[in-house]
């Protein structure tokens, strides 16, 4: 009478936790990419947002006063946390794009988001974002690089 085996072999066990273990990273990696796009998204109406709410409350008396500390005090924001990046501020400029001071009249402000990984980078400079930075947008060293990177919405 023939010995007849039960049950799965040792390489027959490991190629299903090779095929589970490819298909858990694959899940993850899909997973990584969806989130970085929901929190991009939500960085770009956070901005939007603060561009109308900063518009809204200086249009008429100017920018030189605005910044995110005196925009968390009007109400306009609830927290002084950059939405995306390390770290973010807001400032009054002049015609030459130069931070207003006391006597400047002040007719446009600037959003300026820093510590932005190359792909956060890269996203907000190709995003269009002509219904609030109506003057553009600039990049630190006119290119997205790895590490940090800073980019400047200019609002009128």
């Amino acid at each position: 009478m023939k010995n007849q085996e039960s049950g799965r072999s040792l390489i027959e066990i490991i190629g299903v936790l090779a095929i589970g273990a490819i298909m858990i990273a694959s899940a993850y990696a899909i997973y990584q990419s969806i989130e970085n796009r929901q929190t991009r998204l939500i960085a770009s109406e956070t901005l939007k947002d603060v561009a109308k709410k900063t518009k809204t409350l200086y249009e008429f008396s100017g920018y030189k006063d605005v910044s995110i500390t005196q925009l968390v005090t009007d109400g306009a924001l609830t927290n002084s946390d950059a939405p995306i990046g390390t770290n973010w501020s807001i400032s009054g400029i002049d015609n030459n794009d130069n931070t207003c001071t006391t006597n400047d009249v002040c007719s446009r402000f600037k959003i300026t988001i820093s510590g932005l990984s190359k792909d956060d980078c890269n996203y907000f400079a190709t995003k269009k974002t002509d219904d609030w930075a109506t003057d553009g947008k600039t990049i630190s060293n006119n290119a997205c690089a790895d590490g940090n990177n800073t980019i400047t919405f200019t609002v009128k």
